[in-house]
């Protein structure tokens, strides 16, 4: 049973190049759409009762982008696998791009058979990915769940810039040099310094930093 796909994608030759390459492999795959933007996609799939198995989706485009498309596809039309094909290896889009319901995550520069491969490979409920992909979303992970660890030991309600002057008090900052640090005044700096032993419920710095640290708040 062929394969078919949808393509959206606004650079001509990335699109002619993919479709020359499917048609050496007419038993397998059949592109059942072409699109520009994220748009025409949407319209697409809402007005044909056939869905294609799998879309290969650009992320920079006119109109709607590739990440907004694939949100609405993913909620719409879940059966659908979507890959993400982009130049982009930044961690906010792959971040945003997975969030909105990739199956995967490719760049441009991969060579058309293994992304002919890929595309197997997400039907059988794969999520492939190119290596620097896979590194970078494997970093995003770890960072995740440090601050995730971060988040849930916090217990006393303290503020990102709050566990960041504490960390300077670990250092042996002073309130001069906390301030220079962090760009904000002296006074700033007290006032924070205020809070955190109101929150910790201690009366000096050693006290504060020790707290933080035995909860894990810093390290």
């Amino acid at each position: 049973m062929k394969i078919e796909l949808a393509i959206v994608e606004d650079n001509e030759f990335l699109v002619k190049s993919i479709t020359e390459k499917l048609s050496l492999f007419p038993d397998k795959f059949k592109i059942v759409f072409v699109g520009r933007n994220g748009q025409e996609i949407v319209d697409y799939l809402v007005s044909n009762q056939k869905k294609p198995d799998v879309i290969l989706m650009d992320i920079e485009m006119p109109v709607m982008d590739g990440i907004r498309a694939t949100e609405i596809i993913s909620e719409k039309y879940p059966e659908i696998k979507i890959i993400m094909l982009t130049v982009f290896d930044d961690e906010e889009k792959i971040f945003n791009a997975i969030k909105a319901g990739a199956s995967g995550y490719l760049l441009k520069d991969e060579p058309v058979e293994r992304i002919l491969e890929n595309i197997e490979i997400v039907l059988l409920g794969g999520a492939p990915m190119s290596a620097t992909i896979a590194a970078k979303t494997l970093q995003l992970l770890k960072r995740s769940e440090k601050s995730s660890t971060t988040e849930k030991n916090n217990t006393y309600n303290l503020s990102k810039r709050e566990i960041e002057i504490l960390e300077l008090l670990k250092q042996g900052y002073d309130y001069n040099r906390a301030a220079e640090q962090l760009f904000i005044s002296p006074f700033t700096v007290r006032k924070h310094i205020e809070n955190i032993y109101r929150k910790l419920q201690v009366n000096n710095k050693m006290q504060a930093v020790q707290k933080a640290i035995q909860n894990k708040i810093i390290k």
